[in-house]
């Protein structure tokens, strides 16, 4: 079968979920496109992002570690069109709006995998020619002083956390899920010094944990 350059592409991702700091949405997007991987890697904040290339004739898909993004190769008489989202069912449910559901199955939709640039240029029918990228190379530790992998690991993560308090609400609750294990708890430490750090009063940080209901009302065990 010859293959074909993507048609249409449809993002269902939420724009309100991707949460950047210093740079705007369409810049972020910019980056993605143009598969420079030393500008995706600076894109700071948490993203799940779909663009093409300048000339359209290239998809590219990229997000953080937080973020989940799958997409889906329909096949149209026009030429194929490439569904982007985060939920399987909401792929699912775009299809059946355009009489496409005979096509769907789940395991028919790819994961973009974090950390990497999934690029599409064509389609190969069932499943995408696409190329994975990764952007993120994690660098071996250079000491093998145990407390001193561990100041960078939470001086890393207290870091990152600084720079999520500054962009929240000045009056709102700070939640952190906690299950009392010892990375909620890092997470939660970590939290607490942040906030000293930055002067937000400590009366925002709540702790909480999420209990699930089963059918007949009971709580569920929860994850610890």
């Amino acid at each position: 079968m010859a293959h074909a350059s993507v048609h249409r592409v449809v993002d269902l991702t939420d724009p309100e979920s991707t949460r950047l700091r210093e740079i705007s949405l369409q810049e972020a997007r910019r980056r993605v496109g143009s598969g420079d991987r030393d500008a995706i890697l600076a894109i700071p904040g948490s993203f799940a992002l779909v663009a093409r290339d300048g000339d359209g004739s290239t998809v590219r898909m990229a997000r953080s570690l937080d973020r989940p993004m799958r997409y889906f190769l329909a096949k149209r008489a026009e030429g194929p069109m490439l569904v982007v989202a985060d939920r399987i069912d909401a792929i699912r449910a775009f299809l059946e709006s355009e009489g496409l559901a005979a096509q769907f199955h789940p395991s028919y939709t790819r994961m973009v995998p974090a950390h990497h640039v999934v690029e599409i240029r064509l389609l190969g029918c069932p499943d995408p020619d696409a190329t994975y990228v990764r952007f993120l190379e994690p660098a071996a530790s250079d000491s093998t002083d145990l407390d001193e992998i561990g100041r960078r690991y939470v001086g890393a993560l207290s870091d990152e956390i600084a720079l999520w308090l500054t962009s929240l609400p000045a009056a709102e609750p700070i939640g952190v899920c906690f299950s009392g294990g010892i990375d909620s708890g890092a997470v939660f430490l970590a939290t607490h010094h942040a906030m000293q750090r930055l002067g937000i009063p400590l009366t925002r940080l709540k702790a909480f944990t999420l209990a699930v209901r089963g059918a007949g009302g009971e709580d569920l065990p929860q994850a610890r």
